[in-house]
């Protein structure tokens, strides 16, 4: 079914293109329009509707989302998108006339559709389509929610929060909705950057463990998308990473919670967590593919294959799991822990840099650091004329010179580019949590 889906998607989207190009009279558009209704007619043969969805930048039926289709057809999406509509029904009874003219009604110019778009088709006689805004019958059948940038986050990260319960209790998990979810997230990336490199809490199981995963599972779609991977390949690497720490997580619920001392061999079963995880992900080889089984074993390999899990030959490690190794180590040190305080950014990244050749691929490390920046966004710094600020963007040609706010004193508020102002530098990190604290709420 998802392939004749996958035709009237590129058929009636074609269609669209062909009129704004063409006008409704043209033959070009009159044979577009008959492709179109004859893979209408198709799909309408054993069903009395079809329910298209506009999700994110992409296209979606039922639980299944068309992203490589999406991508060729970005252009007319954002176009329907400009007019309100993200959801398109078409019932059996749908005549070729009827959706001449709905094809006519969306092609008018977006300021046609204030008084909404469904009213625009009722005024042309079409009665058996229905376009609009996604419903709450959608949400349920599509497997998705209304996605607006206020529940977005949040309904991601509990999709993702749901398929990883569903692995450590080794249900059938649903991967489409799981890379719905990594796709929202990635296409969320440059207006909610922030946000989403800093995940809050998540209430299961073992919290730092858990949370980790959520974590480099963000870090590793940015990081790899702006290594410059394709969509898919980096909803693979983010998916892999969500589930490098399988093992580990498994083990915490049986383990880690001991009230006692661990035995040597709880310990070893402890360190062993990359074989346990690979195990694991082993079983869902069909749904998810091989590579989360790959950087499951690999993530502590590294570079110079001196980790573990110790191999009887030299294997270099796939570079799906050396992005996720930097990731990993990345936010354990940042992050605060129950046996250790969070280290500064800078420290971070000279502890990270000493292991450049060792454990990290040299020109990965160089990379990720050159997108993330030594400081990353929303740090508390404390300058060399002793105000205090806030980093707001990147400078990748120098990445101890970001692009900052001045915060206080209040008077000399004011946005400061450090690469144009030699006279100021970064002196200090505040920690958000103690003395950084206050000044948070002054951006």
């Amino acid at each position: 079914m998802s392939a004749k889906i996958e035709v009237v998607f590129k058929e009636l989207l074609t269609c669209l293109q062909s009129a704004k190009m063409y006008g409704l009279v043209h033959p070009m558009f009159q044979n577009s329009l008959k492709k179109a209704y004859a893979a209408f007619e198709d799909v309408l043969s054993d069903r009395q509707e079809v329910v298209l969805g506009i999700v994110g930048d992409e296209l979606a039926y039922d639980k299944e989302i068309f992203f490589d289709l999406g991508k060729f057809l970005r252009p007319a999406i954002l176009y329907l998108k400009e007019r309100n509509i993200q959801r398109l029904a078409f019932y059996r009874g749908l005549s070729k006339e009827e959706l001449g003219k709905f094809v006519g009604v969306i092609s008018g110019p977006k300021e046609d559709f204030k008084a909404g778009p469904q009213q625009l088709l009722a005024l042309a006689g079409v009665e058996n389509i229905s376009i609009g805004k996604l419903k709450v019958a959608d949400r349920q059948d599509m497997g998705v929610l209304e996605f607006n940038q206020l529940n977005l986050y949040d309904f991601s990260m509990n999709k993702v929060a749901q398929v990883v319960s569903s692995v450590l209790n080794l249900e059938k998990i649903d991967p489409q909705a799981l890379k719905l979810s990594l796709n929202n997230i990635i296409d969320s990336l440059s207006t909610q950057r922030q946000e989403l490199l800093n995940l809050a809490t998540v209430k299961r199981y073992d919290v730092e463990v858990y949370v980790h995963m959520l974590n480099v599972a963000i870090f590793s779609t940015y990081f790899s998308s702006r290594l410059g991977f394709q969509k898919n390949d980096v909803l693979d690497i983010g998916i892999a990473a969500l589930f490098h720490d399988i093992g580990k997580l498994y083990i915490s619920r049986k383990t880690l919670r001991k009230p006692n001392q661990l035995t040597e061999e709880e310990f070893s079963r402890i360190k062993s967590h990359t074989v346990l995880g690979a195990e694991f992900m082993f079983k869902y080889i069909d749904s998810l593919g091989i590579l989360p089984v790959v950087v499951s074993f690999e993530h502590h390999l590294k570079y110079d294959s001196s980790g573990y899990p110790r191999m009887p030959w030299l294997r270099k490690q796939h570079i799906a799991s050396a992005i996720v190794a930097i990731c990993d180590v990345y936010d354990a040190l940042s992050q605060r822990r129950g046996y250790k305080q969070d280290y500064s950014p800078d420290v971070v990244y000279n502890i990270m840099n000493r292991d450049k050749g060792s454990y990290f691929d040299p020109e990965l490390l160089d990379n990720f650091f050159k997108f993330m920046g030594l400081w990353p966004i929303g740090a508390v710094v404390g300058l060399n004329d002793a105000s205090i600020a806030l980093v707001r963007e990147q400078n990748e040609s120098d990445i101890r010179r970001p692009k900052i706010e001045i915060v206080s004193p209040q008077d000399r508020k004011r946005l400061v580019d450090l690469t144009q102002d030699v006279t100021l530098s970064i002196e200090r990190y505040l920690n958000p949590w103690k003395e950084g604290k206050e000044y948070l709420r002054l951006g």
